[in-house]
């Protein structure tokens, strides 16, 4: 049956500049997600694959893929890195840009077109944390961009063509930020101040793990995601209960200690900032 959308759209008119979203009740009381744009609207299932689809019968072609992995035992390339959060980053490539395989792995299998339908199931997943993000349900963000960081895993690991492991890597810095932006602001929903500045360091350390990876540690400083945690932390400093001093002390005590004169360094910033001056 066709149906003309006017009367939706003029109830629900289209606001340039901003990114508008509204929860609504779907078939069977399920929540969907709806974006306005300017030529009509965008709709999502809040849980699952956005669009409602089960490839393979899975939640999404990254849980059949993912399992299949479990089930045949295969492993991962041995050209990825892990830092301590456990995030896992590509090195630079050591054989010739112009080939195409990579042929030391026998776990390579995913080809070109599964890695263009995860993209497409990625993007998926992009459009809805964004939406979530304005509906500042950051829950649903931390969970649809730690999804995302595993698609990129996924690529580097498994995919066979050199292309296609790194097709998505350049989205990287941006997905760890949106996840530490999220889960800092989840905290501070729970007035969690210090709890919001441990998730924007770490997410600031896991950057640049990530830089140092994949041997450009100068573009950290230069990252616009670098950039916006560390705002993000500098209008949560001021925030901090006065009794945060003591341990701000004892953490530059430790510092010192371990003879970590950066991090020294850092933590006679807060405690300065706190307005504590430090005399060791």
């Amino acid at each position: 049956m066709e149906r003309d959308l006017t009367e939706m759209l003029e109830e629900w008119p289209f606001e340039s500049g901003q990114i508008t979203v509204r929860v609504i009740q779907g078939q069977n009381s399920s929540p969907k997600i709806q974006v306005r744009l300017d030529l009509g609207l965008l709709q999502m299932n809040a849980e699952g694959r956005p669009d409602g689809k089960r490839p393979h019968g899975f939640d999404s072609l990254l849980d059949y893929f993912e399992s299949k992995i479990d089930t045949e035992g295969l492993g991962i390339d041995e050209a990825s890195l892990e830092n301590e959060a456990g995030e896992q980053f590509l090195e630079q490539p050591d054989f010739d840009a112009d080939d195409d395989e990579d042929p030391a792995s026998d776990a390579r299998f995913i080809d070109a077109d599964d890695c263009r339908s995860l993209r497409e199931e990625a993007q998926q997943y992009y459009h809805r944390y964004i939406a979530m993000l304005v509906l500042e349900d950051y829950e649903a963000v931390v969970r649809d961009t730690s999804r995302n960081l595993r698609v990129l895993n996924l690529f580097r690991d498994h995919a066979i063509t050199r292309e296609d492991q790194l097709a998505m890597e350049s989205h990287r810095p941006y997905i760890m930020m949106m996840r530490a932006r999220s889960l800092a602001s989840q905290a501070l929903k729970a007035e969690e101040n210090k709890a919001a500045i441990l998730a924007i360091d770490e997410g600031l350390e896991a950057l640049k793990q990530y830089y140092e990876a994949v041997g450009q540690p100068d573009l950290f400083d230069e990252s616009g995601e670098v950039s916006m945690l560390r705002d993000m932390r500098d209008a949560l400093i001021p925030k901090l209960p006065v009794s945060q001093k003591a341990e701000l002390r004892q953490r530059l005590e430790a510092a010192i200690a371990s003879e970590n004169f950066e991090l020294a360094a850092i933590l006679r910033d807060e405690i300065r900032m706190l307005g504590g001056q430090s005399n060791i």
